[in-house]
Order: C-alpha cells, then sequence, then structure tokens
C-alpha cells in the first residue's frame, strides 16, 4: 500500500500541529505549508516530529498548487477572520484543485452552523460563507463538526468558577452540549483524512453533557457541594451580546467577549442537538469524557 501524501495548513497552530503529529503516527507523508514569516521554533518542532514543512507564499495559487502535487487530501486549520477563512482558505482550495488533490478539508472544527442562520454568531458565518463557494468547487470535501472544545472548559470558558463551587449555565439545565478535546479533534481528522470514502459532513463529541451533570461531575472529583446558578435565558444573553457589541465591538479581533457570548448561545440552544453521531468510525479511537479531562486537569493543578 502506497504511502497516503497529506497537505495541513495552519499546522503551526494548536489544532494543527496536533493534526500533523496524529497523520504521522498512522504513517502518512506530511506536509506542512508555511508562510516565509512563520515561527521558527514551530518550524523546527514540526520537522524533528517528521513532516515536510514547505515554505509557500499563501496568496499564489500556483506557488500552493506546486507544494500540493501528488497529495491525496488538503487539510485546512487556518484560524481569522474574513481574511483568512474565506480569502486564505479559497486560495488554499484553489491551489488543491490546480494540483489535482481529490480531498479537501475546510477548517470548521465547530457546532454545526448549518442549523443556524447568519447574524447569529460571527465567525460560523464567515464559515457558512465560504461553504458557498467550497461546494461549487470540483473536489469532494468532509467538515467535521465537534461542538465545542472540551479543553476550554478548564480556562477559557467561564463556566466551572471552582474556588466558588459553582457552574453557571444559560437556558435549559438539562440541556446537553457536545465537547470534543483538540487532541481527539485532530486523531478524528487524521484519520478521516486518511479515508478516501468519507461523507460531506461528520459529526463528533468526546462527550454530551448538561450543565446539571457538569455539576455533578465537579461535585463529585472535588468532594465537596457544587451549585447551579442560571445566569438568564437566552434571550437575555442575547441582550447582553447586543449592548457587548456596541460598548466593546472588537471587530477585528478574532474571539472578542461577544464573540464567546455568542457561541455558548448556539451551544445552549437545542437546534444545536446532535441527532447523528460518527464516533464509531475508527476503531482506534477511545474519546475523552468531560470526567477524564476535568479530573486530571484538577488532579494536576491541587
Amino acid at each position: 500500500m502506497n504511502q497516503k501524501i497529506i497537505i495541513v495548513a495552519g499546522g503551526t497552530g494548536n489544532l494543527g500541529g496536533r493534526i500533523v503529529k496524529a497523520l504521522l503516527n498512522r504513517g502518512a507523508e506530511v506536509r506542512v505549508l508555511v508562510r516565509p514569516s512563520s515561527n521558527q521554533k514551530k518550524i523546527s518542532y514540526l520537522e524533528q516530529l517528521g513532516a515536510k514543512v514547505m515554505v509557500v507564499d499563501m496568496s499564489n495559487e500556483q506557488d500552493i498548487s506546486s507544494a500540493c502535487v501528488g497529495a491525496n487530501c488538503v487539510i485546512s486549520a487556518l484560524a481569522g477572520l474574513r481574511d483568512v477563512v474565506i480569502d486564505a482558505q479559497k486560495i488554499l482550495l484553489n491551489g488543491a484543485v490546480l494540483a489535482g488533490v481529490p480531498r479537501f478539508i475546510p477548517s470548521d472544527y465547530s457546532l454545526d452552523f448549518t442549523k443556524f442562520n447568519d447574524g447569529e454568531n460571527r465567525n460560523l458565518d464567515l464559515r457558512r460563507e465560504f461553504h458557498k463557494y467550497l461546494d461549487s468547487v470540483a473536489i469532494s470535501s468532509t467538515t467535521i463538526f465537534c461542538g465545542a472544545f472540551m479543553d476550554m472548559l478548564t480556562n477559557e470558558i467561564p463556566m466551572i468558577i471552582s474556588k466558588r463551587k459553582l457552574v453557571l449555565y444559560w437556558g435549559n439545565a438539562d440541556h446537553k452540549m457536545g465537547f470534543t478535546t483538540l487532541d481527539d479533534t485532530a486523531m478524528f481528522t487524521a484519520n478521516v483524512a486518511l479515508d478516501e470514502n468519507t461523507s460531506r459532513y461528520l459529526n463528533i463529541a468526546g462527550d454530551q453533557i448538561s450543565p446539571r451533570e457538569i455539576t455533578d461531575v465537579m461535585s463529585s472529583l472535588s468532594g465537596q457541594k457544587f451549585r447551579m446558578i442560571r445566569t438568564g435565558g437566552l434571550g437575555l444573553l442575547s441582550l447582553i451580546i447586543r449592548i457587548t457589541k456596541i460598548m466593546s465591538p472588537g471587530k477585528t479581533d478574532l474571539y472578542p467577549a461577544w464573540q464567546g457570548m455568542q457561541y455558548m448561545r448556539n451551544m445552549m440552544d437545542k437546534r444545536a442537538n446532535i441527532k447523528s453521531i460518527d464516533n464509531n468510525m475508527y476503531p482506534d479511537m477511545n474519546w475523552t469524557k468531560v470526567k477524564d479531562l476535568l479530573s486530571n486537569h484538577y488532579l494536576n493543578s491541587n
């Protein structure tokens, strides 16, 4: 069996680097496309892992095409706003098509934004817009929906307030949210890239868990009683988002405060419910549960 060649754009990033490592562990030849200005330490790390780092002009379709010749799949792990999600990904996609690459995985890695409307979440709106172009191009593509990154529960998502023994939530305390760790997302993405027969959309979730269940997990892990606090309904959250956008626009920021609020609103919306899950596609996947992640985090922090 011939070794498959996988292209990764965004391989110096947090998720992208994990995808590169997962691909190498599965025996793939990995070419990482980087800009001339990319961090040299990160490049050296990828090379030490065994990846072939290729410095290209990411604004030049022909340059990208030359780097993609012979590849089986292009994975995008690019992160940014319109200039990246729309403009840079279009150039990357066009380069892949020029090179005759048969498959493309866009940088989605989020909850299923096809269920939501324009204006509800800026970052997801951009991905939905890119899909209109992606679906018009002669290449097979697979989007991976993974809910929210579970790793963020330990810091970025303002939900678990350990010092106060609180779990904050909006809306319904029994609504289940989908979470997947960065590592599990990377491993699944690597498997998809090496699989020649995957559907247009795939849904994964290392765990589906409600605020009430998270409260129980924290009480069990800490040996102390955690309480739930309902900060309000989704209508109130929408009002706060509008006010925050006026007071602190952050239009050029990737993750301004209101963007995180928009994502939380989507997570707690019943439209985000995962009706069909693809966790069992690859037998080598051992999915991390929220309890496992929180247990490891709080064990290491105490």
